[in-house]
């Protein structure tokens, strides 16, 4: 797999049925080894033991509904009132971030409503916060930890 700007993490690979599987901490379960697994992994990995946010307010691969259309998020980050503070977006190493990534991810959030949006390819990152009241985005420099996104 492709090497990241993020971290280096103890991932559990192995393999099973002739393919190569991660262990996913979220879901607790091995999943095929993709690059955009590889990614969200790593990403996950790197929120919990870099950013302090706490495992048991991520979730992973939720299902929604947009339009007609069912779609999946990477990452859900929900505070610790339940209520969700940041969608993150994992794309494979080899696409550069694009505009119509942070769009794909604004689609995601019209239907969860969280503050902060991202996307990341592993390498690059970019993340921005939504004010409502003001009807602005604002793109950070950095990552928020968890603390900045409780008290946004």
């Amino acid at each position: 797999m492709d090497k990241l700007s993020l971290p280096v993490c103890d991932l559990k690979t192995k393999q099973s049925a002739g393919k190569t599987v991660i262990f996913d901490i979220i879901r607790r379960k091995y999943v095929a080894l993709t690059p955009e697994e590889w990614v969200r992994q790593h990403f996950i990995h790197y929120l919990i033991n870099h950013l302090g946010y706490p495992k048991g307010l991520l979730t992973v691969e939720q299902g929604l509904r947009y339009n007609a259309l069912r779609k999946r998020t990477d990452i859900v980050v929900y505070s610790r009132q339940g209520e969700p503070v940041m969608v993150v977006e994992c794309k494979a190493p080899v696409y550069p971030l694009r505009p119509a990534m942070m769009e794909q991810a604004m689609m995601y959030n019209k239907t969860i409503g969280a503050d902060y949006l991202l996307i990341t390819n592993g390498i690059d990152h970019s993340c921005l916060r939504i004010d409502r009241p003001a009807g602005r985005v604002f793109y950070l420099d950095t990552i928020p930890n968890y603390e900045q996104l409780a008290t946004k």
